[in-house]
């Protein structure tokens, strides 16, 4: 892997001489990278024993249940977390194809942007057809674009209750876990996230997604009997995520996004719910990852009790960020390609400005992609981003 350097922009540890010399300290973004680190958090130290584990004094920040929420209120800057994993091939050389399909591969191209940026998080690709394949599914891959399902694997009821469920690392979603574990051992030790689909947005690539917003009204049962097997899965998928080393988990339900609040709050909210209470682990971030979510949808989201959401364009952040609790993050909203593949670099520190001043004063903000930023979009664009990011005076 030929690894370009890296420019020297917002994403550098720092090193402060008062204290404990021996311990490491937060990114500037914010990011507990390793065991050890401390941050002043308005004149008090924090000091995380492990990343989830953020304590201002002797207790954890209060209302905030998991880790990476106390990493984002702790920090003195706005944190910025793209979702980025494949314009990394740029540097590695690999395709699309060769990132979905060996671990090795998609470790590198977020071992190179990590390099290049000095990013306190790495990511597991997102891919919203692993998950399908192992069900069954049929999967229709290419050199630069993501995996798609193409067909039907369910169409009747009985299908459906006859339908297996799969275990976790079954077919490629082996390759997710062993991405991870191979994150897990970079030496910094920066955050790892693991990826997944959601459990609408699942069955939906199982019956067909424009048929399953008919199926929603006209065959609810097949839904829900499809939804009850997804959910179980991705219950399983995840704990193997933590087991694989992961701090947390990016859950991508897009689908749900085309369902009416109602819809929403019944065949993904509740399901999702189940999911999280399932897991019990406060230190585990569970982020909730929406790229077709409007402001109109946002008290069936928050129906999930999770209290970290991701959102893409079609959200109106500054106008969300009023509705939810203040320990409640929200991450988004840059249009993946509108933004990072469309515009020069400096219209998109300008969006970047534009996106911190509107949301300004809110400590319960993270600055990210609105979706995955894709393989077209080029390094420069990148560089922007981090650039404007590491620009923002403390707040």
């Amino acid at each position: 892997m030929n690894l370009v350097a890296a420019p020297n922009h917002f994403y550098q540890p720092v090193t402060r001489t008062a204290g404990r010399s021996d311990r490491r300290e937060f990114y500037q973004a914010g990011g507990c990278a390793s065991k050890g680190e401390t941050q002043d958090v308005k004149g008090q130290a924090v000091f995380c024993k492990e990343w989830g584990d953020c304590h201002s004094g002797p207790a954890t920040i209060p209302g905030v249940n998991n880790g990476f929420n106390a990493v984002v209120l702790a920090s003195p800057r706005p944190v910025a977390l793209p979702i980025a994993v494949y314009p990394g091939l740029a540097l590695t050389g690999a395709t699309v194809r060769d990132v979905v399909t060996n671990a090795q591969a998609q470790f590198d191209a977020q071992a190179a942007l990590h390099q290049r940026y000095h990013t306190p998080f790495v990511l597991s690709a997102m891919d919203l057809s692993a998950e399908a394949e192992a069900f069954g599914g049929t999967v229709q891959f290419s050199e630069t674009e993501v995996p798609s399902v193409i067909g039907r694997l369910v169409t009747t009821l009985e299908q459906a209750r006859n339908l297996p469920v799969p275990a976790p690392g079954d077919g490629r979603t082996a390759i997710y876990l062993e991405t991870v574990r191979r994150l897990r051992q970079l030496p910094d030790q920066p955050i790892v996230f693991g990826g997944c689909i959601g459990p609408f947005s699942l069955a939906a690539r199982l019956v067909g997604v424009s048929e399953a917003m008919e199926m929603t009204v006209n065959a609810p049962e097949l839904m829900h009997t499809l939804l009850e097997k997804t959910a179980s899965f991705l219950t399983s998928y995840i704990r193997a995520f933590q087991q694989a080393g992961a701090s947390g988990i990016i859950m991508a339900e897009p689908a749900a996004g085309l369902l009416s609040p109602r819809a929403m709050a019944a065949l993904s909210s509740a399901y999702i719910r189940q999911i999280g209470g399932a897991l019990a682990d406060d230190r585990f971030a569970l982020v909730l990852h929406n790229c077709a979510a409007k402001r109109l949808h946002l008290p069936a989201v928050l129906e999930t009790g999770w209290k970290t959401f991701h959102f893409g364009a079609p959200m109106d952040i500054a106008a969300a960020l009023d509705q939810v609790p203040a320990d409640v993050v929200l991450c988004g909203n840059l249009d993946p390609t509108g933004v990072f593949v469309q515009l020069q670099p400096v219209e998109i520190m300008a969006r970047v400005a534009a996106l911190l001043a509107a949301t300004k004063g809110r400590p319960n903000f993270v600055l990210s992609s609105g979706c995955d930023v894709p393989c077209a979009a080029p390094l420069a664009s990148l560089d922007a981003f981090y650039a404007a990011a590491g620009t923002v005076r403390p707040r």
